[in-house]
């Protein structure tokens, strides 16, 4: 384990945030620590740590933890912030920044984050400009490297915390998939688990930069993910 890639996970009760964990059971390459608000149950097997604090003391959590790598899969939806600007720039703006930059202080030169098709911080909608916005601001943090994940609409169980329109659009999302092609692939639908799965395989990569992934690379980085070692040996 001494040897173990340090991660800290944020935005491990969400949808994606569970994969990670999950996707990290049985591995001895990472050392996985989430840090959330509230508790949550982990999978059989789980070695990880979790700790439970509030956002205005994640920084100490960081510095007890010297993270290598962050995986920021916070974000909230517009029906839990309320359908409230102000409490839903609250989470994907201002918590992620504040968030990334305690990182950084402690050390953490690579974060990987999960943001959005379609993020422009020129956007008319008010959801993509938001996450526009914080993935610009995220690329002056100063991490050595930085993995912006772009993903379409997420497959996955939230535990019933979907909207009627969306549930439909993930129930269909098979047949449009086999009708966005070209410039519109970036759009399909694609499974939590995949984008899980790249959040691990780019917190392990060594090259310096900022990298923004659609679904095509994100489903490469899933595919270069190493098996765990107890499967190699």
């Amino acid at each position: 384990m001494s040897d173990a890639m340090r991660l800290a996970l944020v935005g491990a009760t969400g949808l994606v945030g569970r994969h990670v964990v999950e996707a990290c059971v049985g591995r001895r390459d990472l050392r996985l620590a989430a840090v959330a608000r509230r508790e949550m149950a982990l999978p059989k097997g789980a070695t990880m740590e979790m700790f439970v604090a509030e956002p205005s003391h994640w920084g100490d959590v960081f510095e007890a933890l010297r993270p290598r790598a962050l995986i920021c899969a916070l974000g909230t939806t517009w029906k839990q912030a309320g359908e409230d600007e102000a409490a839903f720039r609250a989470v994907d703006y201002d918590l992620v920044l504040e968030t990334a930059r305690a990182a950084k202080t402690q050390g953490c030169d690579r974060m990987v984050v999960v943001s959005s098709v379609g993020a422009d911080p020129h956007a008319k909608q008010f959801y993509l400009r938001v996450k526009g916005e914080v993935e610009r601001e995220l690329g002056r943090v100063g991490f050595h490297r930085l993995d912006i994940l772009r993903p379409g609409l997420l497959r996955g169980d939230r535990g019933g915390d979907r909207r009627p329109g969306e549930r439909l659009a993930i129930a269909a999302s098979p047949l449009f998939n086999l009708l966005l092609h070209g410039k519109y692939a970036q759009y399909r639908a694609i499974e939590a688990e995949t984008v899980a799965q790249a959040c691990l395989a780019l917190a392990l990569k060594p090259a310096r930069g900022r990298f923004a992934h659609s679904n095509s690379g994100i489903e490469r980085a899933a595919r270069s993910l190493p098996l765990p070692t107890a499967e190699l040996d």
